[in-house]
């Protein structure tokens, strides 16, 4: 019982109604003008819902009044936009035609059965309601008193009912088309990816530098040497304010959709994070060929956190070990090929995120990344395309 009942107590059902009885004051307006062709707003529909704006006006109106609960939502099941193609443009003729008939079904349904009610009252209280043609013939008698709640409950029936209908219809015939909805997953896999990178720029970079702070934290505790102390200290400082600054520029981009993300490092400046891993601690032994600054910046950018994660990794699970990196450009590809002795927990890394992160950024770019041990040691290797990419 409440379940019927419940419709009754939600907003949505009385916007509904609004909505199918517009057409009626429509329907009213011409009668005024010509009783005999009531055919022609059916007629006129056809070029109305032609016109692109038509949809847009429908759209709108239906969101407000039908589906008030995803107003406004990108993922609203009745879109607000103007007709894209001829389909859109014969959908909306089709929802033109179907609100009129629901909506004189409906308006009339609003006008009579309130007034057999009020035709009931008079005749249940012993009144004449000949001139009634709804009516017409009802004798007066005490017991159609009783009947009087019976076409309202009828008429509330309708409109819950004709809300519905005309509700998956406008869902049916002014939702997205397909162009929209692969329009909308676009954008919404651009803001996924977007997301997954900006998580990646995160943990590459905020990971070096707690790596980093932490390593030489450890080694100048251990050293008790105050020249080294204060060299490790000016290392996790400038390691920490490189750090500082990515994390604004990602919450600038968070905070602000459409900023600009501002300028990214790129492998160029690899040196940045050589001495970084040297002044941990770590004995590096770097070789760079071939014209690095030609590289693609997108290349260039993922190659530069590539080589972060894989230095972090050094740190934070083989200590101050030697490593030696190697990048080469040549035929086209940039490769990365950094080596290290397994440390106790070199080998364990391999489900981490990090590890992961790179293999992430290879397979977007189109190239391949290859983690793990590889002739007693451990060995991150990098191939990506260097042309084709801006």
């Amino acid at each position: 019982m409440l379940r019927h009942i419940r419709p009754l107590a939600t907003s949505a059902t009385y916007t509904r109604w609004l909505h199918l009885l517009i057409p009626l004051a429509i329907c009213s307006v011409w009668m005024f003008v010509s009783m005999d062709t009531p055919w022609v707003l059916v007629v006129l529909a056809i070029p109305v819902g032609l016109l692109p704006g038509m949809r847009l006006a429908e759209g709108v109106q239906a969101q407000l009044l039908l589906t008030p609960a995803e107003r406004g939502s990108p993922h609203a099941a009745i879109s607000a936009a103007a007709a894209a193609d001829w389909a859109d443009r014969w959908r909306t003729v089709l929802w033109l035609e179907l609100r009129l008939v629901f909506g004189v079904a409906v308006g009339v349904a609003t006008v009579w059965l309130p007034m057999i009610t009020v035709d009931l009252v008079i005749s249940g209280t012993g009144g004449n309601t000949e001139q009634s043609w709804l009516t017409a013939g009802l004798q007066p008698h005490w017991w159609h008193l009783l009947l009087t709640p019976l076409p309202l409950l009828v008429l509330l029936a309708v409109v819950v009912a004709s809300g519905e209908l005309i509700t998956l219809a406008a869902r049916a015939l002014l939702g997205p088309s397909p162009v929209q909805r692969l329009t909308a997953l676009e954008e919404r896999t651009e803001q996924l990816l977007e997301r997954n990178r900006i998580a990646r720029e995160l943990h590459d970079s905020i990971g070096h530098a707690l790596t980093v702070a932490v390593v030489q934290a450890g080694a100048a505790r251990a050293a008790g040497d105050p020249e080294f102390t204060a060299r490790a200290l000016t290392a996790i400082e400038e390691t920490g304010r490189d750090a500082l600054d990515d994390l604004e520029r990602v919450l600038r981009v968070l905070r602000e959709a459409g900023a600009p993300t501002g300028r990214q490092p790129t492998l160029v400046e690899a040196d940045r994070l050589l001495d970084s891993a040297r002044r941990s601690g770590a004995k590096v032994d770097a070789d760079v060929s071939g014209p690095l600054a030609e590289v693609p910046a997108t290349v260039s950018r993922e190659g530069y956190r590539i080589l972060q994660e894989s230095l972090t990794n050094v740190l934070r699970h083989a200590g101050t070990v030697p490593v030696r990196v190697r990048i080469s450009v040549a035929n086209g590809r940039l490769e990365l090929n950094v080596t290290n002795p397994l440390g106790d927990s070199t080998g364990s890394t391999g489900g981490g995120s990090g590890l992961r992160g790179i293999r992430e950024r290879a397979a977007l770019l189109g190239g391949k990344a290859r983690t793990g041990p590889h002739r007693g040691e451990w060995r991150v290797y990098v191939s990506l395309p260097s042309h084709g990419l801006g």
